[in-house]
């Protein structure tokens, strides 16, 4: 009898764990597995969360190391007048067409192009550094590397100067890295007064962000890193690392503005306007190339936007290594 009591008190537990009466177990079963599952997924969120904290800080150090427009450097600048004498233009000498008169507009202008080039130089090589160091910018294969550096190079640099740009005080100016700045009507005189206005309408809508160095870091990434650009290899990894970039951004905008969740948004919607001024300038420099043969271009400059060397090559003569090369080289060391 106590053997019978035994194997019946067994069966309703059988019973209840086949069918009918199976909440108990259910719940049983919940309890159990629930813990289990909710602990995979905090540790895959948490695993997420310090894969976008390793990129903001890789991105925050490399932005610091080689960006000059930096808070603390700005803050720092002496600010001079650009000085810039028309002697200063006159190139090799060669190439197609006569050179422009003295002191006529054309001279005017190449002479400002001349001291944009020589200003500009510098943040080519502080450009090609961050590169390196965005995460999976050098997964990429070379050749979209160097796509993605001079294509994008212009657009990350009217990033980072935006924090030299002055409006007003009476005139709107654009500070170079070493304090050197150029008044509107100078930059208007080398463009025009669309692209001017269109390019200080960027910097105001930039700036009225406030982004602190890092998210200007991490919006400088987002806009290096765009599968929009002309011939690219693997537009799909480089779109994939820029959802990432803009993942780090919006994570990043949350915490230190947590009382304005609309900022990311704002922000990537200024990626529109800073890509049309990409292609008008591409549209100027058109301008530039036949008249290369009356400037003395730093090579770095020249390459970056293909402008042809000061001194062209024969076909029988050897090749020297092209800056093409060097930031190439760079790119991928």
């Amino acid at each position: 009898m106590p053997c019978a009591a035994v194997r019946y008190g067994r069966v309703p537990k059988r019973s209840r764990e086949r069918g009918g009466s199976s909440g108990l177990a259910g719940e049983e079963g919940l309890s159990l597995g629930s813990p289990g599952e909710a602990d995979q997924c905090a540790r895959d969120l948490e695993s997420q969360q310090l894969a976008m904290y390793d990129i903001i800080l890789t991105i925050s150090q490399a932005h610091h190391a080689h960006c000059a427009y930096t808070e603390e450097k700005t803050r720092a600048l002496v600010r001079r007048p650009a000085i810039f004498s028309l002697d200063e233009v006159g190139g090799s000498g060669e190439g197609p067409g006569s050179a422009p008169q003295p002191d006529s507009p054309e001279q005017s202008k190449l002479g400002l192009w001349q001291q944009f080039a020589t200003l500009v130089t510098p943040s080519v090589q502080r450009v090609v550094e961050f590169a390196k160091r965005v995460p999976g910018f050098l997964d990429l294969v070379q050749d979209d590397q160097l796509i993605l550096i001079k294509a994008g190079f212009f657009e990350v640099w009217l990033v980072h100067v935006s924090r030299g740009v002055l409006v007003g005080l009476p005139h709107d100016t654009l500070t170079f890295s070493d304090g050197t700045y150029l008044i509107r009507q100078q930059l208007e005189l080398m463009f025009d007064h669309d692209f001017v206005s269109a390019m200080f309408n960027f910097f105001v809508a930039f700036n009225n962000l406030q982004l602190n160095d890092t998210e200007i870091g991490l919006f400088s990434a987002v806009v290096l890193l765009t599968n929009e650009r002309s011939g690219l290899y693997d537009s799909k990894a480089i779109d994939m690392g820029q959802s990432r970039l803009c993942e780090a951004l919006r994570l990043q905008a949350g915490r230190n503005h947590p009382g304005d969740p609309g900022l990311p948004g704002r922000a990537l919607a200024l990626l529109g306007p800073l890509r049309a001024l990409g292609l008008a300038h591409a549209r100027h420099l058109a301008w530039l190339r036949p008249h290369w043969h009356a400037l003395r271009l730093p090579p770095l400059f020249a390459e970056i936007f293909d402008i042809p060397a000061a001194q062209p090559q024969t076909p029988q003569q050897p090749q020297p290594a092209t800056e093409d090369a060097a930031v190439a080289g760079t790119a991928t060391s």
